[in-house]
This record gives structure tokens, C-alpha cells and sequence, in this order.
């Protein structure tokens, strides 16, 4: 198996520290609103990751970490009239709620920010203690960049380039602009924990660095997280990880790809900003995570209209190959597709080439149902398997293709009626006319399928 390492910028084997298992943090949300796509993007990403690795045959210790307390969770519970707990406690509800609906696991532990202060303020005291951290006059505490020798090989930077390409805000309480906040004084009337430097609240960057070490030891196997935390959150976290353990934070780093709306970046200023919610309000939640999976994880991927069409179309496809099989009890554990898919999915875990696998086998499970009926149930029941590993294909088949067919541009009786059409001119001997009306649907997106018994039909989205 060969992962891509953000840090190293290329593919390498992938060996645990510990033989048949895997230790693996994620940045998780910050819940002070709903779940946007990009975090969707991430959720669906390492879930994927996540269950290959445990079909690899791995035991994997999965963290995901909750940070609700920060600067926008403040601001947010202000604006609410409501508690910080209150405001937290419905997001993280939420955010459940929708991963659920994404088929997405529940990660192995979920620890919060505000359960792991204390571990955080030691975490603190090693760092000012080995230089590398100062409490300034006014309660906070401050990270000294220079300090750290390899500060900004995550992102290949340097430090003289950081200075004098960036807007740096003065800040009269910090030896030097790059340093960045341990541990902020609470202002009068905030929520905050005692410690030594007096009351406040960790800052955003040291949290996932006690957290992660907390629950998986001074170095584990994976870091991953969105694109947009490799500078400075990821960055960040291994100058503090690495000062005050003095061990290697992380062996591979991984960064899914960012979503991109009609080709444009997300912005709620370009006013293409949407919810898990608001996407699944208007989409089969199925589709969605096909669209997520369809695209290697650390691809861009372009939400729009077409993409969900043809990522409904695509999942249609493979739902109608599985319809009316009797899925064999059997599992099947050696064959030409298993050995293909587990090839392209040990590559650095390309879902696009496992997709592709995957309509390979339902064509052959189309051709079975006609020739071979016997082999139908074997070939069904690979289907669904791999299909399972990238959270897939776990739907009656019915079920998923009558939800499909809400978006039909015409109702169940005009098809009916159209189909009667073309029986008719069909027994009239006017085949053009049957072609035509056959054609017709077919634009559609109605597909016919004459059979001894009549004449049936499935909805592809067109």
C-alpha cells in the first residue's frame, strides 16, 4: 500500500508503528454553525480511508476532534442570546445527524477541546519551560516560530519569506510577528479555564496537538484534515507536537482536495455557500457521497447541478444491475474485481479507478442476468461488497431507484400511456413510430426494456 504524504510531497509505502494497526487524527469542526460541503468533502474522504484500511484487515484507531471553543463560538452564542454549551451541543447534533445521512461512520473517539484543557496547559508549561513558548504581560501566551529549526517544512516555506510576503498586524505583546497564540487572557465576561498565566482559554493550533497525542501517543501513523489546514494549523501543530516531545508528531500527512462550486471557489460572499443540510434538503444523500467518492481525495471537486445529475445517473446504473437478484449469502473473497480493486484502492486510495472496477463487474452482472442466471447472485453480491468498502450500494435497490424516479418528467401514468403507444403502432407494424416513441423516452432519461412478459422501464437521469 502507498499513501501520498503531504510532507514529503510523494507516494510511500505506507508501514504502522504498530504492525496490523493503524493510529489516525482528523481535524474535525469547529461547531459554532451547520456542516458545510468542504466538510462533507473531509467526513466522506476518511470514512473511505477508514474502512479500507479495516477491509486491509488493520484495526484502526480513528480520531476525529471537536473544537467548541473559539473566538467564532463566542461571537456566535453572543449573536444567539444562547449558552456556549447550548450553541456547541446542537451543532455537534447536527453535525451527527448529517454525517449519518452521508453514510458516514462515527470515528473511534470524538474528544472535545474544553475535555482536554488540562492537558493542554501541560502541554503549555513543557513548551515554556524548553524555550520554546513566553506568557506575556497581558495573560497570553505566545509560541516562538524561530525558536522551532524546521518551522515550515510541512508547506516548504521559509521563515524570512513568511515575514516579508505576509500582512503582519502589530501586536506589541509578541517578540516577534510570526509567534502565535498558546493561550488567550479571557476578556471580562468570557467563558474560561484557570491556569498558571491566569484565566483564559487555549488557542486553536495547540488543542489538536494535546488532543491527538493524548489519544494516540507522542508520534502515530496519519494526520489528515481539509486543504486549507496545512498553513498554519498543521504547520503549527507539529512546531508545538515536535518542541515538546522531542519525537517525530506524524509519519504521513494527508489533505483532501477543496470543493468548488460551478468551477468557483465557496465563498458565502460569492453567495455559493451550502450546508450538508441545504444539499441534502434538494439531493438523495447517496448520490452526494457518490459525487465525494468519485473524485480522488485529494482532487478538487466541482459541485454543480450536471456533477449530482450524472453522479445519479452513474449510481442508477449500478442500483439497476443489482435489481431483481437474489444476492448470494456467499461472500466472495477472491476474484479477477477484488484483486483489481484492492490494486487501484492500495494506490494511494484511488476511489475513481475502484468506481470504475465496479461498473466493470455490474456490466458483466447485466450480461449474467440474460446468459448465465446461475452466475447472477455471486456477481450481486461482489457488487454490493465493494461496493460497501467505499459506503456504497447499501440500499434496497428499489428502494433507491423509485427515489430516483421523484425527478421524472413524466408521471408513472403518461410513461404507461406512452408505453401503449408503442405496443400499439408495434402491432400496427409501424416500427418508426414504435422507434420514435421509444427514442422519445429514452431522452428522458426513460429507459425501456421489452421482455416476454411486457414491457418495463427505469428512470436514468438524462
Amino acid at each position: 500500500m502507498h499513501i501520498y504524504n503531504t510532507l514529503t510531497r510523494r507516494k510511500e509505502p505506507f508501514t504502522p508503528l504498530v504492525a496490523g494497526k493503524v493510529s489516525m487524527y482528523v481535524c474535525g469542526m469547529t461547531v459554532y454553525d451547520y456542516c458545510h460541503l468542504g466538510h462533507a468533502r473531509v467526513m466522506v474522504a476518511f470514512d473511505v480511508i477508514t474502512r479500507y484500511l479495516r477491509e486491509r484487515g488493520f484495526e484502526i484507531n480513528y480520531v476525529r476532534n471537536i473544537t467548541d471553543i473559539d473566538d467564532k463560538i463566542l461571537k456566535r452564542a453572543d449573536e444567539n442570546g444562547e449558552s456556549i454549551s447550548a450553541l456547541t451541543e446542537r451543532m455537534i447534533a447536527a453535525m451527527h445527524e448529517d454525517e449519518a445521512r452521508l453514510f458516514v461512520l462515527p470515528p473511534s473517539h470524538e474528544p472535545r477541546a474544553t475535555g482536554h484543557i488540562g492537558d493542554i496547559v501541560a502541554m503549555i508549561e513543557t513548551l515554556i519551560e524548553k524555550g520554546y513558548a513566553y506568557a506575556a504581560d497581558n495573560g497570553d501566551v505566545y509560541y516562538r516560530v524561530r525558536k522551532f529549526a524546521n518551522y515550515g517544512k510541512l508547506n516548504n516555506r521559509q521563515l524570512d519569506d513568511m515575514r516579508s510576503g505576509a500582512r503582519v498586524d502589530i501586536d506589541v505583546n509578541k517578540e516577534d510577528p510570526l509567534d502565535f497564540v498558546l493561550w488567550k487572557a479571557a476578556k471580562p465576561g468570557e467563558a474560561h479555564w484557570a491556569s498558571p498565566w491566569g484565566n483564559g482559554r487555549p488557542g486553536w493550533h495547540i488543542e489538536c496537538s494535546a488532543m491527538s497525542t493524548c489519544c494516540l501517543g507522542d508520534t502515530f501513523d496519519i494526520h489528515g484534515g481539509g486543504p486549507d489546514l496545512t498553513f498554519p494549523h498543521h504547520e503549527n501543530e507539529i512546531a508545538q507536537s515536535e518542541a515538546a516531545t522531542g519525537k517525530t508528531y506524524v509519519n504521513t500527512w494527508m489533505h483532501a482536495g477543496a470543493v468548488r462550486v460551478n468551477q468557483e471557489k465557496m465563498s458565502k460572499s460569492l453567495g455559493n455557500f451550502f450546508t450538508i443540510r441545504d444539499v441534502l434538503a434538494e439531493h438523495d444523500p447517496e448520490v452526494v457521497r457518490f459525487l465525494l467518492v468519485a473524485s480522488h481525495y485529494r482532487s478538487p471537486i466541482n459541485y454543480s447541478v450536471d456533477s449530482l445529475t450524472e453522479a445519479r445517473k452513474s449510481l442508477t446504473r449500478l442500483y439497476t444491475a443489482l435489481q431483481d437478484v437474489e444476492v448470494s449469502v456467499v461472500n466472495s473473497t477472491a476474484s479477477t474485481y477484488r484483486e483489481r480493486f484492492t490494486q487501484v484502492m492500495d494506490d494511494d486510495f484511488n476511489s475513481p479507478e475502484a468506481l470504475a472496477v465496479l461498473f466493470e463487474l455490474a456490466r458483466e452482472l447485466n450480461r449474467a442476468k440474460q446468459e448465465k442466471p446461475e452466475e447472477a447472485p455471486r456477481l450481486a453480491a461482489e457488487l454490493k461488497q465493494l461496493g460497501a468498502i467505499l459506503g456504497l450500494l447499501q440500499q434496497v435497490p428499489l428502494t433507491f431507484l423509485q427515489g430516483a424516479q421523484l425527478a421524472m418528467p413524466l408521471s408513472e401514468s403518461e410513461i404507461d400511456a406512452k408505453i401503449a403507444q408503442r405496443i400499439a403502432a408495434k402491432a400496427n407494424k409501424d416500427f418508426a413510430q414504435a422507434d420514435a416513441i421509444r427514442d422519445e423516452l429514452a431522452a428522458l432519461g426513460i429507459i425501456l426494456k421489452d421482455a416476454r412478459e411486457g414491457t418495463s422501464w427505469i428512470f436514468e437521469a438524462p
